[in-house]
């Protein structure tokens, strides 16, 4: 059987860690973790599971993950937040590929759970996500929504069963998430030269919640779908208003 070795970066997230550690039990031969020196139970809570943790201030989240991959003692990886976990049926299919023998990449669809509702509907699902693949031949690029680049042409397979993903227990959180990845966001376009036009500030928010609500079926998941499609076109418009600002303001 292949070696598996599971990659978690933290910050804080004793409220998490536990369930994603739990879950990855039994496809793992190893568990690297890279802490970004946590205040809260995270590190005791990894020690329990006998994971390896290190310590790296934090570089952004693909350099972060590039470097947590480094400390792995074998060549295929499953990349996981600790906001995660593996849902039964994606247990199986990763020990069925363990057994056969790994080859090229693996991606699976993440269910997020939001506000401790499970949502179906809107661009979060299925939201693919490739998460298993040979270290050796692919690394994290981008600073938000961050994406797996190789180096040459891979064939990705795609796992059945979920990637569970715990995203936001407050809309509170939600809010202020948008808010932080819209600015980087911002900064991204802003340090790459590109602008904005005011027609498209005023329409991207609007098109985006018609997207969500109604294209994505976001209308099925109650107040919820709604929540969501409000925050999502907030965030676009949070986006392109600050990159028009930091244009307009140099």
């Amino acid at each position: 059987m292949e070696k598996l070795s599971v990659v978690i970066i933290t910050f804080n997230e004793e409220k998490n860690i536990e369930r994603c550690l739990k879950s990855v039990q039994t496809v793992a031969d190893e568990i690297i973790v890279l802490d970004s020196n946590s205040t809260d139970k995270t590190i005791d809570i990894c020690n329990t599971y006998k994971a390896k943790v290190f310590q790296q201030k934090w570089l952004g989240y693909s350099e972060q993950k590039n470097k947590a991959n480094t400390f792995t003692q074998h060549n295929y990886i499953l990349s996981i937040d600790a906001d995660e976990a593996l849902s039964e049926e994606l247990t199986k299919s990763i020990l069925t590929e363990k057994q056969n023998g790994f080859f090229g990449a693996y991606q699976f669809n993440r269910l997020n759970n939001y506000c401790g509702q499970w949502i179906k509907h809107t661009s979060w699902y299925p939201d693919t996500k490739l998460r298993i693949w040979n270290k050796n031949e692919a690394q994290w690029q981008g600073e938000i929504h961050e994406d797996v680049v190789f180096t040459r042409e891979t064939v990705v397979t795609h796992l059945n069963g979920d990637l569970l993903h715990y995203s936001y227990y407050s809309i509170n959180e939600h809010i202020a998430q948008a808010n932080k990845f819209s600015e980087i966001a911002a900064q991204q376009r802003f340090e790459q030269g590109k602008t904005v036009s005011l027609i498209k500030l005023t329409t991207a928010p609007f098109f985006k919640f018609i997207k969500e609500y109604f294209i994505k079926l976001g209308l099925l998941e109650g107040v919820y779908g709604f929540t969501i499609s409000i925050i999502s076109a907030h965030e676009t418009f949070l986006k392109y208003i600050k990159l028009y600002l930091k244009n307009h303001h140099k």
